[in-house]
């Protein structure tokens, strides 16, 4: 493990109890003097712990940090403390990832877990070598974008940029992928999904239906997946050809700009430069700004 991931987690938990020590008066006045102080002791430890032990594997690290960030966030009102303290912020880019450092997730699991379904040379395969290679081109591909900016030598940032959609679509589908298999899997959703699954597409079976012919005639290689969709709130299914399509999955767009002729051609011609390098005039900061924030509420696991 790097170095420069141990001393961010350390640096994180510096800030976290620098933030508690700002606000421990009222929190003192609802929660019990010894749970803060059992929860204090315990990030104390855990940060004197990072630079006197190689023990620790990164996910082991994150699990950590993020049960203690937790146990912090629950001492607290949703709608005063935890806004004044800035926990989300905190949280979120003390443990973003470096660019060029992704890695690789551990499989939740063992290899032959999914059997008789998945055999284990294949999830051996599947993870350690395909998904691998998702995560050395994306790596490779934001470090030569990073030379580009640094040198302003941008000849090549089409090829990048598409390395970059190709892997980090890989990496980050596959990172999903992973994770929505279980050897105690199967039979049908319950709660609220099944209720969101009934009412998009009537029932159960109607949706698996759906997805497994979405599933069977993707061209070439590609996905099915069902999504939420934040705008029309509720799920769609979706196929996802060459899985990158020039994009990434689970994130969401904060700055798009159309550069489809229709959005230029009758002003710029075929400038489409001019029309990029004016754009810039028009951009509202304040709803980037927003969308930021609102994003930044979703605190997934950093691979």
């Amino acid at each position: 493990m790097s170095e420069e991931y141990i001393l961010s987690m350390k640096k994180w938990c510096e800030e976290i109890l620098e933030s508690y020590d700002a606000s421990a008066e009222k929190l003192e006045r609802r929660v019990a003097s010894e749970e803060l102080e059992s929860w204090q002791n315990d990030l104390i430890q855990f940060k004197d712990q990072l630079l006197d032990t190689i023990s620790f594997d990164k996910k082991e690290l994150y699990e950590r940090a993020n049960s203690l960030y937790l146990q912090l966030e629950d001492f607290f009102n949703e709608e005063d403390e935890t806004e004044d303290l800035e926990m989300s912020r905190v949280h979120q880019q003390s443990l973003s990832v470096p660019i060029g450092a992704h890695t690789l997730p551990p499989l939740p699991y063992n290899y032959n877990a999914l059997e008789p379904y998945i055999e284990r040379e294949i999830m051996r395969l599947h993870h350690d070598k395909h998904h691998k290679s998702y995560v050395d081109g994306l790596n490779k591909a934001e470090k030569e974008m990073q030379k580009a900016r640094k040198t302003n030598d941008f000849s090549l940032i089409k090829h990048w940029e598409r390395e970059a959609a190709f892997n980090g679509a890989g990496h980050y589908l596959h990172t999903i992928f992973w994770n929505i298999m279980s050897p105690k899997g199967g039979g049908k959703p319950t709660g609220m999904l099944l209720q969101e699954i009934n009412q998009t597409f009537g029932s159960f079976e109607n949706f698996k239906k759906h997805f497994s012919e979405a599933a069977k005639s993707v061209e070439a290689v590609g996905w099915t997946i069902l999504v939420w969709a934040p705008r029309s709130r509720r799920l769609e299914i979706l196929q996802a050809e060459k899985h990158q399509n020039l994009s990434q999955w689970d994130v969401i767009p904060l700055l798009v700009l159309d550069v489809w002729e229709h959005a230029y051609y009758l002003q710029y011609k075929n400038e489409r430069g001019k029309y990029v390098d004016n754009w810039w005039n028009v951009v509202n900061w304040k709803e980037v700004e927003s969308r930021l924030q609102q994003a930044k509420q979703l605190l997934w696991e950093p691979f």
